[in-house]
């Protein structure tokens, strides 16, 4: 069997390499209540079938070869990794779609599978994107979100979203929208002009008290908080440039509905039309300037310098390759806004009272320990326990100033004992 070079997991760390030729692999096609089709693969144990299954999803990672699932599987449990409809692309990303395609996952195992427990595992954005799903499915019809914060379709109150019955909040942030509020780059005075910048608000001058790596930096906390505040700032900013992009195009929707719309001009009408049809393409530069990233004092934990994207942040924060670079004004407003994002730990947390084991990574560049406690706290969940994992990043590999061994090991005894302790395999 062709091996892994000995770098893939530093290039691939949500991958395992091999595993036991006895598992089952079932490749599922899935269709949502809207009828769009997402894909996922099934794993279960060799020669029996589990009572319980872990479902694993991201908004748009490839989560079918987690390196997860070989743990879960000696464990004894069933394994569902779900990739949506959105896999590998988030520039038109709605988070209300991406519900409606775990409904039909969830809805696949228990009804089709006929599995007793589901418990959902959502690690990194799979975090915000579970608790979004669970807290709208425990709402009855009527008190669901009836649309994106864009508007339009999809109104969660016309589907069916079966409940799962344990939640693990694996290295999560509190929201794609959040996280990305908090390395978004306030220096930036043109959204058109990636190089229009106010030296005052950069802090990769060193003015501001930026040292080039491996020197650390140092931020004055008053500097600071004007910073964050410049941050939510430029938020507000592009949000209004989203909606007013997106009442464009309703305008022009109103338009082709008027009664003497047919007596036009075809100038007019294709005019009109292309505009009704076409969302302008927003172009979001220069998102990786988290302070957190160089000043190591800053929500001091095991961390190195860098971001989970770049050992370079302040090179690559003008990279082509970043979140939420490429996007419509409705997948703005309904996945990367931190202001107007519904999928959100903070809104959601409160709602969810299944069964919650919160996890963090001690060594985590992107995700601190605030935000992990702050999950633990928000959770209203009465069973619910706070785990730090020692030595490992952000994708549970070795790291950090106190990195020794393979974290992965450690961390999966504790989910599998956990889980095992609450849904027998």
């Amino acid at each position: 069997m062709p091996q892994a070079p000995s770098d893939y997991q530093i290039r691939y760390p949500v991958d395992f390499a091999a595993i036991d030729p006895a598992v089952r692999q079932i490749v599922v096609q899935l269709y949502a209540q809207d009828s769009a089709k997402s894909r996922g693969l099934l794993y279960l144990p060799p020669y029996r079938t589990p009572r319980t299954v872990i479902i694993m999803a991201h908004p748009r990672a490839d989560f079918a070869q987690h390196y997860s699932i070989p743990f879960w599987l000696q464990a004894g449990f069933a394994a569902f990794a779900h990739n949506t409809r959105y896999l590998n692309n988030d520039s038109m990303m709605l988070h209300e779609n991406l519900l409606i395609d775990l409904a039909a996952g969830i809805r696949f195992l228990r009804e089709e599978q006929g599995f007793e427990h589901i418990v959902m595992l959502g690690n990194s954005g799979g975090g915000s994107l579970f608790a979004y799903y669970d807290a709208e499915a425990c709402k009855p019809k009527g008190t669901r979100v009836a649309a994106p914060p864009g508007g339009g379709p999809p109104d969660l109150n016309q589907f069916e979203l079966p409940t799962a019955d344990g939640f693990i909040l694996l290295a999560a942030h509190l929201g794609q929208g959040k996280v990305l509020m908090g390395s978004l780059d306030p220096a930036v005075v043109d959204e058109h002009d990636p190089f229009a910048s106010d030296p005052s608000l950069d802090m990769y001058d060193e003015r501001n008290g930026f040292r080039t790596p491996p020197a650390e930096s140092r931020y004055d906390r008053g500097w600071l908080r004007e910073y964050r505040a410049a941050q939510r700032a430029r938020v507000a900013r592009i949000d209004a440039i989203a909606r007013r992009h997106i009442e464009e195009a309703r305008n022009a929707r109103l338009l082709a509905q008027a009664d003497d719309f047919s007596r036009q001009s075809a100038d007019y009408r294709n005019f009109v039309q292309r505009r009704m049809m076409a969302p302008r393409i927003m172009v979001v530069y220069r998102t990786l300037a988290n302070p957190n990233y160089f000043d190591l004092s800053l929500e001091p934990s095991e961390r190195m310098l860098g971001s989970i994207f770049a050992a370079r942040p302040d090179l690559f924060n003008y990279h082509a390759f970043g979140l939420g670079h490429v996007v419509t004004p409705d997948a703005w407003l309904s996945t990367w806004s931190g202001l107007s994002s519904y999928a959100n730990l903070e809104r959601n947390l409160p709602q969810v009272t299944v069964p919650t084991l919160v996890v963090g990574a001690d060594a985590d560049q992107d995700i601190f320990p605030a935000d992990v406690r702050r999950q633990f706290e928000l959770s209203a969940a009465s069973d619910k326990r706070l785990e730090f994992i020692e030595g490992a990043d952000h994708f549970m590999r070795a790291g950090g100033r106190k990195a020794t061994d393979d974290p992965r090991p450690r961390l999966m005894k504790l989910l599998t004992e956990w889980t095992r302790a609450r849904f027998a395999p």
